[in-house]
């Protein structure tokens, strides 16, 4: 397949990847996907899961959000699969500057990735809104209902919810690794969700590699487009 020998040229030709990743790249390892057929979006709740997930729904009511956020976003027996294992072996030789991600998961860390920009955050990091001490995922999964603190506060998870801002830090230090890479690598995301989508435009290369199942609206734009699922053609030009 030509447009897999041409990715795997640059990706030999480069010591500054990044790799901006979406939903897509977590499914091959069991996530669904949030907007796909079965995905999150075509179930069925008392709300639509965009209100469920948003901070003023978390804050009117915590219960029903910790039922839909426990039994539909936490996924701790998924493991990494192909693309995580590979971007973490880029890493590791020195080509791959860092990982920008739209996903809670922390699979990539799994895999060995070290610089990994969570744009939306984690599920491994969470908070009492109290006194601020830390939970891990585990301490979490082991308490019923809403999850509180020794100190009675209740427990929130680390990630970004509808109505909630990116951090602003890890959104420039995005942009900064953007900016200066020779090759751009996007992968699992339809491009849709800003500002997270926003971040290509800060690209300035000529080699901008677009790899998901479906087109996207940005692939007009991209120098390679790659179909295919993310850990398959990954797994054909890194050998793991």
């Amino acid at each position: 397949m030509r447009e897999l020998e041409q990715l795997k040229t640059w990706i030999d030709e480069s010591s500054n990847i990044v790799f901006f990743g979406g939903a897509g790249v977590s499914t091959e390892s069991g996530i669904p996907d949030f907007r796909s057929v079965d995905g999150l979006y075509n179930q069925q709740y008392d709300y639509p899961p965009e209100t469920i997930i948003s901070h003023s729904f978390y804050r009117r009511n915590p219960e029903e959000f910790y039922r839909f956020y426990k039994n539909k976003m936490l996924f701790p027996e998924a493991k990494p699969n192909a693309a995580h294992l590979a971007l973490a072996k880029l890493e590791q030789q020195g080509k791959l500057k860092a990982v920008i991600t739209q996903n809670i998961d922390g699979l990539h860390q799994a895999a060995g990735s070290k610089e990994v920009l969570e744009l939306h955050g984690s599920v491994h990091r969470n908070y009492c809104t109290r006194c601020g001490k830390f939970y891990n995922l585990a301490d979490i999964m082991g308490m019923d209902g809403v999850p509180r603190c020794e100190c009675g506060g209740i427990i929130k998870p680390d990630v970004v919810l509808y109505e909630e801002g990116l951090d602003q830090g890890t959104l420039q230090k995005s942009v900064s690794y953007i900016r200066h890479a020779d090759v751009l690598i996007i992968g699992g995301t339809s491009l849709t969700v800003y500002p997270a989508a926003g971040l290509i435009d800060y690209y300035q290369g000529s080699r901008l590699v677009l790899i998901n199942k479906s087109v996207t609206a940005m692939d007009s734009r991209a120098d390679l487009v790659v179909s295919g699922k993310i850990g398959e053609v990954f797994s054909q030009i890194v050998e793991l």
